[in-house]
């Protein structure tokens, strides 16, 4: 145990514990200010105040791309703001799932912005974690990463021919393991997680949605960390990217959650991105075996362009076909 520690620190501390702190020390006084401050009471998040806060994380992000750039140059920040891109996007699909769940379990908007909170905090850790766990595999095992760029190859193109199955949050095992195993209550009891009934511990349905959040993010995370790692495998602009796109996903669902059906094109643009991205792998393999280039890789600029391309054309796609058949969606709706 102390051992797979004292590889997981080696990892992070590819980078001078500085830089860390001073990322840490961003993201706990973000979330300090985002929880005591901005949303220290309960309320409905509406459009306005999700376009706002959505911008505003979205500015952080990319201003954090700007100190990347100064402390270590323009390879790495080309290959932070793609990690970002690619993670934000990703996040979309992650919000169907916590728009189904909060749905299941039938939770007031006031309510939500809580649940969001502790669980972006705790995929910071998870994350966290994951990627220590990549980067050591990456280190001791360079082979994996042919490994990484063939998952995201295939998940692409199962994206892009078979379509995502629909998912029934009732019938989730992790749910179901729950409530037979520990005590709940069937209704909710304000914004607590907990509650106390004759000296026994009840879970609420606030905090089994928090878990089913959770391991929504882990089974999101199967695809998105093997995408960082496929751009870089340097840990601190993986961490850094990742988590920088997350912070914003709160605001991002509550801007989102009622408008994401419209972007019918981004999933398979989202699929078509992730089969480019495990395809580099392969590309600089068979210029270094094949053609004779010595340590290619992949230039970082044109990496970023080809991924902002690619989702661009799908969101305009999207919002042409929402313009153009919109009004007959909705005559057929009224019809049926």
């Amino acid at each position: 145990m102390d051992t797979a520690a004292a590889l997981l620190a080696t990892e992070f501390l590819h980078k001078p514990a500085w830089m860390w702190a001073a990322f840490l020390a961003m993201v706990l006084v973000l979330l300090a200010l985002d929880l005591g401050v901005f949303h220290r009471r309960a309320h409905s998040v509406g459009f306005r105040e999700g376009v706002v806060f959505s911008a505003f994380y979205a500015g952080i992000g990319l201003a954090f791309g700007v100190w990347v750039l100064w402390l270590l140059g323009p390879d790495s920040a080309l290959k932070y703001y793609t990690g970002f891109v690619v993670e934000k996007t990703l996040a979309m699909d992650n919000i169907f799932v916590i728009a189904m769940i909060f749905a299941y379990f039938q939770i007031p908007r006031r309510y939500q912005h809580r649940v969001l909170f502790w669980g972006i905090l705790g995929v910071i850790v998870l994350r966290g974690i994951m990627i220590g766990l990549g980067a050591v595999l990456v280190e001791r095992f360079e082979w994996i990463l042919y490994f990484f760029g063939a998952f995201l190859v295939f998940t692409g193109i199962k994206m892009l021919f078979m379509g995502d199955k629909k998912t029934d949050i009732g019938e989730n095992p992790v749910l179901k393991f729950m409530q037979k195993n520990f005590r709940t209550t069937k209704s909710l009891h304000g914004n607590r997680f907990f509650l106390r009934f004759g000296g026994k511990l009840y879970m609420t349905p606030l905090f089994i949605a928090l878990v089913m959040i959770e391991i929504a993010d882990l089974v999101f995370a199967v695809d998105s960390i093997p995408a960082i790692f496929a751009i870089t495998t340097d840990p601190y602009i993986v961490y850094t990217s990742n988590i920088f796109a997350i912070l914003g996903l709160r605001a991002l669902y509550f801007l989102l959650a009622a408008a994401i059906a419209k972007f019918k094109y981004l999933s398979p643009a989202l699929a078509i991105v992730l089969i480019f991205i495990g395809s580099k792998v392969f590309i600089a393999w068979g210029a270094e075996a094949l053609l004779g280039f010595e340590h290619f890789k992949f230039p970082p600029a044109l990496s970023l362009l080809i991924t902002l391309g690619i989702l661009t054309a799908g969101i305009a796609a999207s919002l042409l076909a929402v313009k153009t058949q919109g009004p007959h969606a909705r005559e057929d709706k009224e019809t049926h």
